[in-house]
């Protein structure tokens, strides 16, 4: 008897939801950086095939950066034309920088801004996403309305809010969380 192959595991999607800096210490160099240490550390640690970017500042930016920089596939989901029109000149560099890298880049809703193309957005990665890396400390709004849709979809939801409370302002010294397993008991766990 001729056994069949096993099952190629399916690949592994984290799409990423999160605050802006203005939740998460503000606009400042070392706050990028502390998000980008902590995107870094724990795309490490779930080995993602492949990780999609909403493209906001924040969290959506920093876990580009961190993908980038690990060599891991990124899509940048961008919710409509000129996403970055309103922001400072150097995040808008760096916002076409990232989308110079990505492996893939897609304008989810064409057309300027509407308020409903950043929930468009969410769906769509979610998707196509097979867990969801959150910066979220539990207020409503955008990264809500994108864990509640994860919820409805069946998809893991990592929440690294805890591990972000006690990381961002510890002095730069200190090491980053690798061995802290705060992150499996901040999971949220649908429904």
């Amino acid at each position: 008897m001729i056994e069949s192959p096993p099952a190629k595991p399916a690949r592994k999607v984290l799409a990423g939801t999160g605050h802006r800096p203005d939740k998460l210490g503000g606009y400042g160099a070392r706050v990028s950086a502390r998000l980008v240490d902590l995107a870094r550390v724990v795309l490490v640690k779930h080995r993602p095939d492949e990780v999609i970017s909403g493209m906001a500042l924040g969290w959506d930016t920093a876990l580009a950066l961190a993908a980038i920089e690990l060599g891991i596939p990124l899509t940048a989901a961008v919710p409509f034309e000129g996403q970055e029109r309103k922001w400072r000149p150097e995040q808008q560099e760096q916002f076409r920088a990232i989308l110079a890298l990505a492996t893939t880049v897609v304008i989810v809703s064409p057309g300027g801004y509407a308020v409903w193309k950043m929930q468009t957005r969410n769906e769509w990665m979610v998707d196509r996403a097979t867990g969801v890396l959150a910066l979220w400390n539990g207020s409503g709004g955008g990264t809500g309305n994108c864990i509640e849709y994860a919820r409805t979809r069946h998809v893991e939801i990592v929440n690294l809010w805890a591990a972000w409370e006690r990381y961002a302002f510890v002095p730069a010294a200190a090491p980053a969380p690798a061995g802290d397993d705060s992150e499996e008991h901040a999971q949220i766990r649908p429904a």
